[in-house]
């Protein structure tokens, strides 16, 4: 499906006409540059690869250098290969207006690191009874994670407290909102992963 590489610039509202708002995040879409063209007879599949995104030359490798100087572009930050595009040549552009309003798009981050996190809060747990009856300090336990000599081992997928957040996440369904095309915006209809700042990938 196509798509592009964006930035996620951050969250406002769209207020209609009766006054209802509506949360949206504001999504900075290309614009990004064919940096490869793989067919099926030499590579053995069909894709298109843009980048995203300006990178210093010193912090390039030579490898990548010579990648982007056979595409005829300064290096990118960021990498990523679409299929099902139309005809495309390298060194071309692809901006916001690959989407239109009214579109719907899956939108693919990372979210945000939480660290290690307990029962409470990576699980909505309400902890271990009430703070009276000496419970002292198990009010964020997460109490009982099995039973005794039967079967005498923990099942896998208990929840339990451990690393949150830091994972690829894909929202789909977002609806197309407002495209601001001259400057390279486009509005989706509620919340994307990531923190501001951080890369994403934009679907049809």
């Amino acid at each position: 499906m196509p798509g592009l590489i964006g930035r996620k610039v951050g969250m406002t509202s769209i207020y209609s006409a009766e006054g209802k708002a509506t949360p949206c995040t504001v999504i900075e879409a290309g614009p990004c540059v064919v940096t490869q063209v793989k067919t099926a007879d030499r590579d053995g599949y069909d894709a298109i690869q843009l980048g995203f995104g300006e990178r210093k030359d010193k912090n390039t490798p030579n490898a990548l250098k010579g990648h982007f100087k056979k595409a005829g572009t300064t290096p990118k930050s960021v990498l990523a290969e679409f299929n099902d595009f139309e005809e495309l040549k390298v060194g071309e552009a692809v901006d916001a207006t690959l989407f239109e309003e009214g579109d719907f798009v899956s939108v693919s981050g990372t979210s945000k690191g939480k660290g290690f996190q307990g029962v409470v809060k990576r699980h909505g747990f309400g902890g271990v009874g009430q703070s009276t009856h000496g419970q002292h300090n198990r009010m964020r336990a997460p109490g009982s994670i099995g039973a005794a000599s039967y079967p005498a081992r923990v099942f896998k997928g208990m929840r339990m407290a451990g690393q949150m957040g830091n994972k690829r996440v894909t929202i789909e369904n977002l609806q197309v909102l407002k495209v601001l095309a001259d400057k390279n915006l486009v509005v989706v209809k509620g919340s994307i992963p990531g923190a501001k700042g951080s890369t994403v990938i934009i679907e049809k």
